[in-house]
């Protein structure tokens, strides 16, 4: 479990300041879902520049200067790849054509397939994310075709947001939530993964006093907010279990389903520690014939996770 956070100043209203004040904000309230690394991304110079440490974000200082009209933040629990080493946590740095940050809440299943299936260059980078970068990478250019091409491919719970060079964010959901506010006075757009992030860091800011309405996003919406503040949408066909919809020659789908299979218990076995949940609880589940996938998503609602165990336990 990690969270999104940022904004994305079209209208260059806002004060410095308050800019600041917010991702502090943002990133503090975010911790409720990540305390093991803190990072950001941001445009200076038409390049993107990404600050990212293992410490949660009440220990850090997250500069960025005065000009900056977009802020794409994360905050890390994590699940696959080591914290310590700084390449392994969010925002992760891409090109494809142009250059691009991307921050990823939720767990990615087949990324060690993808390096065989889809030849994904080698890498130092452990973390499952890495692979929504490298498949977008790969067809070297970033837009909206590519991001549905990815977000078809890879398998799994993930709400992933872009920030490329030219300022424009984008939003790709999945089954992971995220919770997005415009304040159309201010030109501004405000997110977070949930509403308590967003209404938290905004109540300690002078925004409390400003008007915002929600933007809604549904599974399978591509969302791009340009740097004015332009929005343009997409879709794509969204299944957690989307990449054995694709037809991969050279390998068997027992195969795949096995090593799925094995893998996705291997990782909720790994973490569920990490949600107050004991190994013993996820055998019960799986004994009683629960899915890993559907495993893994009752890892974000605990109390319904602890019911099921007590219903199986029966």
């Amino acid at each position: 479990m990690c969270a999104l956070f940022g904004f994305l100043d079209y209208g260059k209203k806002i004060d410095f300041y308050t800019k600041m004040k917010l991702i502090k904000e943002l990133s503090i309230a975010a911790e409720s879902r990540g305390t093991d690394a803190t990072g950001i991304a941001y445009v200076k110079n038409r390049e993107i520049t990404i600050f990212k440490k293992a410490k949660p974000a009440h220990k850090l200082s997250l500069y960025f200067p005065n000009d900056t009209t977009c802020v794409m933040g994360h905050t890390r629990m994590t699940t696959q790849g080591d914290e310590k080493f700084n390449a392994n946590n969010h925002p992760f740095d891409g090109y494809a054509g142009k250059s691009f940050a991307l921050a990823h809440n939720g767990v990615l299943y087949n990324d060690n397939i993808l390096k065989q299936t889809e030849n994904l260059p080698s890498t130092e980078i452990q973390t499952d994310s890495y692979a929504a970068v490298q498949l977008i990478e790969k067809e070297k250019k970033l837009n909206f075709t590519t991001i549905k091409n990815m977000a078809e491919t890879v398998m799994g719970s993930f709400m992933f947001t872009i920030l490329d060079e030219d300022n424009t964010l984008y939003f790709v959901k999945g089954s992971n939530p995220i919770y997005l506010v415009q304040f159309k006075e201010l030109g501004l757009y405000v997110y977070g993964s949930t509403k308590e992030i967003v209404h938290t860091a905004i109540a300690k800011t002078v925004l409390r006093f400003a008007k915002g309405s929600l933007i809604d996003l549904d599974e399978g919406d591509i969302l791009s907010i340009d740097k004015n503040g332009e929005i343009r949408k997409d879709l794509f066909t969204f299944y957690e279990d989307s990449y054995f919809n694709k037809n991969y020659t050279g390998f068997e789908w027992s195969y795949l389903y096995q090593e799925q299979d094995e893998s996705m218990t291997d990782i909720l076995i790994e973490n569920c520690v990490n949600f107050g949940i004991e190994p013993e609880d996820i055998y019960a589940l799986l004994d009683c014939g629960y899915d890993p996938e559907d495993i893994e998503m009752m890892l974000y609602e605990p109390k319904y996770l602890m019911e099921c165990v007590r219903d199986a336990s029966r």
